[in-house]
């Protein structure tokens, strides 16, 4: 668990929000026996908190080793310190969730005590200013939803913007949520989240604590605010960045058979922990203490990360799972407009960009009716009496594409000669209309 109430919630991430806002005081300087003390206090949490005992064990051996060979002597500055010891944690745990790190400025007053207040505050300040991790929603062209979220806050601070999210997605046809740049969080957000994707509460995760040697199930809820999407088909994206909670969100649709999986191997980090801080020292070290067990495989994604169903590159994860959400809907599409709807946002997705030469752009130039087509800058723009001008997106045949406009694009047809002579406008409600070229 790291800054926000401690003792009281289960959190996996990669980084507290709080701890992310701060440079580390790495000027101050510690002599050989602060170290050992430093190593001595970590060994004993290591030793009753770790997750696996032996594991625990094997790492203390390694510190000791590594202190009594004077791996360290050089490492005289807190920061480095804190490098080193992590560096050596991981070589022997495999474990991302383990590290050690400098205490950012406030977090200790003189008398060498933590301020729990100050880093409570810090903590909710930063998540504030993120929006508690919805950091873009939007109703992308033919009703697909798309939420872009970069970590899953504690529902307790986080819930009512969540339900907002939810809620303004109800409608859509399909759902992304894109969860490439999602670094982790609270289960508790997962909680709320998945709930608008289950029909009766359903067992989504469990988490083994060692020192407690006990086991804590998280459910989906069995009432949410607003409607329900438990038929709405959900398409999650990932990367190698998508760490922790995001994976956990990621594994319990995908093994649940509730979501669509889209872009690359997540980055392999399924330990809640605890951030123990050592504030006479100026270090704390974020703790694993428990580990994940999924109800349906009965393990979790430590070290292995979460398999996507469509390996691509991230970048390429949206277009993908866009293209095959359309796709679903476009099968399961119940009218004409809806069809059309879909058979736009698909014919949009699809075009490739292409390049005109410079010959090639002065044959559209032109007035056609109201709508005037100009070369300006190396580029073809268009504008209509003396509205907006858009450039104009050759995508071939053709045809054009506005840039940042969406809604309406544009069709050229020729002559017997291959000359240019009329524009016509094409609308995503199936509406065209004509302007034949204006003669000089």
């Amino acid at each position: 668990m790291t800054a926000f109430l401690p003792k009281a919630l289960l959190v996996l991430m990669l980084a507290s929000p709080a701890l992310a806002q701060y440079t580390p005081d790495s000027g101050s300087t510690l002599d050989a026996a602060q170290r050992a003390a430093i190593i001595e206090a970590i060994s004993v949490d290591l030793d009753e908190v770790y997750i696996f005992p032996e594991v625990a064990q094997k790492m203390i051996d390694h510190l000791a080793q590594r202190r009594d060979e004077g791996a360290y002597d050089n490492h005289k500055g807190v920061d480095a310190f804190a490098m080193a010891l992590t560096s050596d944690l991981q070589s022997i745990s495999h474990d991302l969730h383990l590290s050690v790190r400098a205490l950012p400025p406030g977090e200790v007053n003189a008398e060498h005590e933590v301020d729990m207040e100050e880093i409570q505050s810090r903590y909710l300040a930063a998540a504030r200013r993120s929006n508690y991790g919805f950091n873009k929603i939007e109703i992308m062209s033919g009703n697909v939803g798309y939420l872009d979220l970069r970590q899953f806050a504690d529902a307790s601070i986080g819930g009512a913007t969540a339900i907002s999210a939810m809620n303004f997605l109800a409608g859509t046809d399909a759902i992304i949520i894109d969860l490439r740049a999602n670094g982790g969080g609270s289960p508790s957000m997962i909680q709320l989240i998945s709930s608008y994707f289950f029909e009766e509460p359903t067992h989504l995760n469990s988490f083994y604590v060692r020192r407690s040697d006990s086991t804590r199930q998280f459910w989906t809820h069995a009432q949410v605010s607003g409607p329900r999407m438990t038929e709405t088909p959900l398409y999650v994206l990932t990367s190698g960045r998508t760490f922790s909670a995001a994976e956990e969100f990621s594994y319990n649709m995908r093994h649940l058979e509730r979501g669509m999986l889209v872009g690359e191997t997540t980055g392999g980090g399924a330990h809640p922990v605890d951030m123990v801080r050592y504030p006479e020292h100026g270090l704390g070290m974020s703790l694993p203490f428990g580990r994940a067990v999924n109800p349906v495989t009965g393990t979790n994604w430590e070290g292995t990360g979460v398999q996507p169903h469509i390996d691509v590159p991230a970048a390429d994860a949206l277009d993908v799972a866009y293209t095959k959400a359309l796709e679903t809907i476009q099968k399961n599409a119940s009218d004409e407009a809806q069809k059309g709807a879909i058979a736009w946002a698909l014919e949009g997705l699809k075009a490739e960009p292409q390049k005109l030469s410079a010959d090639e752009m002065a044959a559209f130039a032109g007035e056609f009716g109201p709508r005037k087509i100009r070369v300006a800058d190396g580029r073809l723009v268009y504008q209509r009496d003396e509205g907006p001008i858009y450039e104009l997106v050759p995508v071939g045949d053709d045809r054009f594409h506005l840039k940042d406009l969406d809604y309406f694009r544009i069709q050229f047809q020729r002559d017997s000669a291959g000359q240019v002579i009329t524009l016509v406008g094409r609308y995503d409600n199936g509406r065209r209309d004509e302007n034949p070229r204006n003669s000089s």
